[in-house]
Parts: structure tokens; sequence; C-alpha cells
């Protein structure tokens, strides 16, 4: 007799009482406070597998209470029960790590209890079925997240970092109360089903529009989102696991907030528009800063705010189901990638090199873009015979993806590049184009009936659409040939700039009152 409710609504719960010792860490025996996390973590894990099974063979209900912006309460679908097991993995992942990363640490117990009231807010947040609840999941979580910024209290850099993080954090907070509110007022409810009925029945108005647009706005927010995105390259004087933790899961939230609202924010052509933009520059933005990073957590960082920009392009092109991809491989990799920085350099260092290789010049780029592209299409009609047509915006975003397998291919085809080299990049774009389409037919599979279709393309989105591909093409060409640049005046001097994130940070700390923080936590 299956359950009538999910079983990963509890993991939230059992999270909170596990914190509740481990902020008091009381007469609790060496050892056994980092084991009680841990486990505590395993069995939120297991909790969200059987919620997901539960969800694919016994449709649990949701719970909700209350009405109107009071409406509180959880879902059960395939997305939500997709994003809390992402969660209960990474959480568990994490606290895993803790176990030995803060052993000994005289503030452990706060740490613990402070990570496990994270991780309980996050899960709520993922699974949250009104606007009302994300907006107080996510208010908790930032609450929460700006103490364990401040686990070291005595460094002046995480004061102002805390700082930075809790007041773009907070504002994006604002935001969701206000559509809330807002939407309660129009429509009667928060309940996202509803709105989502409420808004393809009834159409939108001026102060829906209003709603939507604050959605937008908290999204950039919480997904660092060019210019405010300085916070999220300061916060590495936290403790790895709450890195790991941000970079892998929480920065996510403004992903997640789009994807639970999808129908409501495609129903704005304007709001769509606005993600293609802001996604857009962002990740070009944050992905030539993260080249010129040399400090592997940095570099990291801004590789969070370029993937965080590319899944907002994503969802402003109508790919809701690439999106939701995008955030659990991106959430995967960047806690992998966190958790093992420390032995990034050795790791490097012991790769084996395959000699001096000459850069590739005009005529080897200009030549691998050409096959990239004959392979991207290739690949692409294959698939459509296959599996039926494919929306403008999947070709475009293929397309985008494809300038970074061009990139691979212009190593293979330099002058002097070794066979080796060669077969291996040509192997690696093959392998790229082949994923993109397999793995978009596998998301449509599974979550593309929750989740609206992409819109048909009008002139805006076709300008946006060129524009867009254009602007990832021409800087993918220009990196395949930095090399043969790089050594210029004038580049020395980009390269700096770029560097120091073109000094946008700088004013965001001018605005927060330059390096005065207060040492209160």
């Amino acid at each position: 007799m299956p359950f009538d409710l999910s079983l990963s609504f509890l993991a939230p719960l059992i999270l909170l009482l596990a914190a509740l010792p481990a902020l008091a860490n009381g007469g609790m025996r060496p050892g056994a406070l980092p084991r009680l996390s841990e486990g505590a973590a395993l069995v939120t894990f297991l909790l969200t597998i059987g919620g997901l099974a539960q969800v694919i063979l016994a449709d649990p209900a949701d719970i909700m209470a209350g009405s109107g912006i009071y409406a509180i309460g959880m879902r059960a679908d395939l997305v939500a029960a997709t994003m809390a097991m992402l969660v209960g993995f990474i959480g568990w992942i994490v606290m895993r790590y803790s176990r030995t990363y803060l052993d000994g640490e005289s503030r452990e117990g706060a740490f613990h209890g402070l990570m496990l009231a994270t991780l309980a807010a996050v899960l709520v947040f993922a699974q949250a079925a009104s606007l009302t609840t994300l907006a107080i999941a996510t208010f908790l979580v930032g609450i929460t997240l700006r103490r364990l910024l401040l686990f070291y209290p005595e460094r002046r850099e995480a004061h102002r970092a805390a700082t930075k993080f809790a007041i773009v954090w907070h504002c994006g907070d604002l935001m969701l109360f206000a559509a809330a509110a807002i939407l309660a007022v129009t429509f009667g409810t928060t309940e996202l089903a509803a709105l989502s009925a409420l808004a393809q029945s009834q159409g939108i108005d001026l102060a829906v529009t209003v709603a939507i647009a604050c959605i937008v706005v908290a999204a950039g927010l919480k997904t660092a989102a060019f210019p405010l995105h300085g916070w999220l390259t300061e916060v590495m004087e936290a403790p790895t696991p709450v890195s790991a933790l941000l970079h892998a899961g929480i920065i996510n939230s403004g992903g997640v907030l789009l994807i639970a609202n999808a129908d409501l924010v495609q129903s704005s052509s304007g709001a769509m528009a606005a993600l293609v933009m802001l996604g857009g520059f962002t990740a070009l933005f944050g992905a030539a800063v993260m080249l010129t990073q040399s400090a592997v957590k940095t570099a990291l960082a801004w590789s969070t705010v370029s993937q965080m920009g590319f899944m907002l392009l994503q969802c402003g092109l109508g790919l809701w189901t690439l999106a939701l991809l995008h955030i659990v491989a991106h959430s995967l990799y960047k806690a992998h990638a966190f958790l093992s920085s420390g032995g990034a350099v050795e790791d490097v260092a012991s790769i084996r090199r395959p000699g001096p290789v000459a850069p590739a010049d005009f005529g080897a780029v200009l030549k691998s873009f050409g096959l990239a592209i004959l392979l991207y299409a290739g690949i692409a009609f294959a698939f459509t015979a296959l599996f039926g047509p494919k929306t403008p915006q999947a070709l475009a975003l293929g397309g985008i993806l494809i300038f970074g397998v061009a990139y691979l291919v212009a190593q293979g085809l330099a002058d002097q590049a070794p066979m080796a080299l060669s077969k291996r990049t040509a192997m690696a774009s093959l392998a790229a184009a082949i994923g993109y389409f397999s793995f978009q037919a596998l998301a449509e599979a599974a979550w593309g009936p929750l989740l609206p279709a992409a819109p048909v393309p009008g002139d805006l989105e076709w300008a946006l659409i060129v524009i867009a591909v254009a602007s990832f093409g021409v800087v993918a060409f220009a990196q395949a040939l930095f090399p043969q640049w790089s050594h210029h005046p004038s580049t020395a001097g980009l390269r700096v700039h770029l560097a120091n994130g073109l000094y946008m940070n700088a004013l965001l700390d001018r605005a927060i009152g330059g390096f005065r923080t207060t040492r209160s936590n």
C-alpha cells in the first residue's frame, strides 16, 4: 500500500532534528557529532531516493496549508523529486567530507548544525508548492548561510563577502515576497500549480507582469548575475564544504525558482527576453574572467558565474528541461571540483604532456569552426530523423555549445599538433555533439510533460537568438586565436582588467561603504 505523502517531505525534519544537538553540542563524545551529522544527511538522501521512487510508481499527493499569500506547502512531482534527491546527495557528500575537514575545530558543533539547517531549508525550497514557501525557504537559507560565511569571524574579508551576500540575497527575497503579494491579490493564491493554470487561462495584466519581473530579478540576484556577481567570487574565506554547498547547490536557487514558475514566466515575452540578454552576457563575462584567474577556487567561482548565466539563457529561450539538466550536471561537477580542489595542482602537474604544440593559426581556427559546424549539422540531422524536429531554440543552444567543440578541434588541427592530440580532439568533439542531443532527448522524456514547451519564436525572439549565437561565436573564435596575440601590450592590459572583473565588484564595495563592515556574527 503506497504512502499518500512523499518520503522526501520528511527529509527536512530529519535534518532539523539532527541540527539541534549539533548546535547545542553539549555532552557529546568526541567524534559522535560528525557521525550524527553524516548519518542524518545519509538518511535524508535515502528518503529523497524513496521520494523519487514514489513519484515514479505511486504518484504521492502534495501537502498544502493556508490560502492566498499564506499558502504554505510542498509538492511531489518528478521535477521537485529530482531536485530533492540532488540536494540530498550533495548534502550527504558535503557532510561526509566535513567529518574530517572540521575535525578539532572549536566551533565544530555550530558548523554542523548550521550546515544541516541550511540543507533543510534548501530541501523545502526545492519542493515548495507555493511562491510564499519559496520566499520563506530562501530567506532562511540566506540567514544560515551568512552565519556559515562568517565561520571564521576574525577574517575581515569574510565580513565583507558576507555583507555583500546578505544585501544581494535578501534583496532577492524582497522581490519574491513582493511577487507573492501581487499574485495573491490578483489571483487569490500563490500556489504554483494554480498560478500556472490561471496565467494560461486568464492571461496577464500589468500587475502580473510586475510580479513576473520581480521573480526574474530575484532569480538574477540569487544566481549572481552581472553586475551584482561580486559576492560569489569572495566567499572563499568560509570552509571548503560551505563553498561546495553554495556553488553546487544553493546558487541554483534562481534556476529552480524560474523552473517552478516556468508557465508564469514564459507568459511574458519581455521577461524571457530579459533572461536571454542577462544570462548571455553574464555567461560570456564570467567565462572571460575565469580564464585569467590563477587561483583554483577563484577560477571555479567565476566558472559558476558563467554557468549560472548560461542557465538563465536556457530559461530565457524556453529550454526548461535543458536548464534543469544543466542544474543537475553543474551541481555534481562543481561539488566534486571544490571538494577535490586541494589536489588540483598535483593532478594537473601529473598529466603527461604531448610536447610543445604550436598554437593554431587563423587558417586552422577557421577550418576547425567549419568542421565543427558540419559535424553538428550532421548529428542534428540524424537526431531529427530519429526523434523528430528540434526547436530553433534547441538548435541555437547546440550551436553555441558547438563553438566550444570548435575550440577543441582547433587545438588538434594546429600544424605541430601530434596525431594523438588530433584524434582525441576529434573524438571529444563527436562525443560532445552526440551527447548534447542524447541528453536533450532524455531530459524531454523525463521532465518534458511537466514543463512548458519552448515558445514559437517571433521577431524579437529570432533577433535575440541570432545575437546570442553570433556573440558566443565571435568570443569563441577570438579565444581560439588568443595565443597568437596574447603577448601584445594591449592584450596584456586587457588581461589585467579582466582578471579584476572589469572592477564591477569595486562598485558594490563602494555601495556598502568601501571595506567597512560589521564584525558581529
